[in-house]
């Protein structure tokens, strides 16, 4: 695994991230609405040379070997 970056919520995502990862995490952001988030960050890593990003609540997106980008909340999947 490898660390790459923290951003707060309602930030710009990393560039370098993939537009449906971007997409996932505005999604993500999105029903978050009304909640304050002033304090959460999400935290990007990389495993396999594929990002796996958490939100400070425990969400998880994850990109898999096939492309596919998977939201959990920590547990199941959306």
């Amino acid at each position: 695994m490898q660390l790459g970056t923290r951003w707060a919520v309602g930030a710009e995502p990393p560039a370098r991230l993939n537009p449906d990862v971007r997409a996932a995490v505005r999604a993500v952001e999105g029903e978050l609405f009304g909640r304050d988030t002033s304090l959460w960050r999400w935290t990007l890593t990389w495993l396999e040379g594929r990002p796996v990003v958490e939100l400070d609540d425990g969400t998880v997106i994850r990109q898999g070997h096939d492309g596919l980008v998977e939201i959990t909340d920590g547990v199941t999947p959306r």
